[in-house]
């Protein structure tokens, strides 16, 4: 029997009307930034070792999922931040995304994964579908969707969008990096003109082979950095069907008119990543009454504050 799945991007969409936001937190827990009494209480009960580690990742984690599920539509944890603690952080990465599942929070996984073949098709199992245990297919990390490196082709994504499709979940492939040294290869020129134009294209021509959500939209998207609107424009106009997720916002320097061109004329098509801004905004000028034991609610406050500035921008 085969059962139908809601798409990803229908599941987005849903979300972004339900909560009138287009807002991603990033979850990225920087170890020297996380509240310094959350690590005193870990060790008290588990001492200096990993479990103490695994504790302060999830209490903080899970404190700032509770106070930002009103106004943002998903989280994006950054493995990098989980895997460097090894096993242990892993584990707090799984059990913040079980709890995100609980707080009506979409997780976008951000690995980047990349790679070709049967492995490409074991990442993308692992994140996105499921994997045969004694016999049984079993989910293992409950992931909506995931960032995917397109640089070795259609050979590195093809697996990705089979069993993202197969689960009703949803891939963001790299596109147009916010980051300052982007243009390195990015920019180069080739007969289709700029490396990120050629890459749109090859997306492009993903997405017309797939089904669209009844939003509109594939669930194959594409990362945009906020920090080129003239090319966010651009690319607007090349992927019509792709939903971009932005990052650039808040700490990198983008505000509100600059996400605005990765929006269709209806203001739908995108969601926006902040991650330092909120989910540290008690360390931040604005937000210093609150203190670090109130951490949460300032990132509570970030989070609105961004969502209202979107909105008077986007609608």
């Amino acid at each position: 029997m085969v059962l139908w799945v809601i798409s990803f991007s229908d599941r987005l969409d849903q979300k972004i009307t339900e909560k009138q936001s287009h807002v991603v937190v990033g979850l990225d827990p920087r170890w020297h930034l996380i509240p310094e009494y959350l690590k005193q209480e870990a060790t008290k009960q588990f001492g200096q070792g990993p479990e103490a580690i695994k504790e302060v990742l999830f209490q903080f984690g899970l404190g700032i999922m509770e106070a930002v599920a009103e106004y943002a539509v998903a989280i994006k944890p950054q493995f990098a931040f989980f895997e460097q603690f090894g096993p242990w952080g892993m584990l707090a990465l799984q059990e913040l995304v079980l709890e995100a599942g609980k707080l009506g929070l979409l997780v976008i996984g951000d690995g980047k994964r990349n790679d070709i073949g049967s492995t490409a098709e074991a990442y993308a199992n692992a994140y996105l579908g499921k994997v045969d245990i004694f016999e049984q297919k079993t989910q293992v990390w409950s992931m909506d969707a995931l960032t995917v490196n397109a640089y070795l082709g259609v050979d590195g994504v093809r697996p990705f969008i089979n069993v993202a499709k197969e689960h009703g979940n949803g891939l963001f492939v790299l596109l147009r990096t916010s980051n300052p040294s982007a243009s390195d290869f990015q920019d180069l020129t080739c007969a289709k003109g700029k490396a990120y134009e050629a890459v749109a294209a090859k997306v492009a021509e993903w997405v017309v082979g797939e089904e669209m959500g009844q939003c509109g939209y594939s669930f194959i998207g594409v990362v945009v950095g906020a920090t080129y609107p003239d090319d966010a424009k651009r690319l607007r106009e090349l992927l019509p069907h792709c939903i971009f997720l932005v990052p650039g916002y808040g700490a990198q320097g983008a505000g509100a008119l600059e996400v605005l061109p990765c929006f269709d004329e209806n203001g739908k098509g995108a969601v926006v990543n902040s991650a330092r801004d909120i989910i540290f905004a008690y360390t931040k000028p604005a937000y210093a009454e609150y203190g670090e034991r109130n951490f949460a609610d300032a990132a509570r406050q970030a989070a609105k504050t961004m969502r209202d500035d979107l909105l008077r921008v986007v609608g």
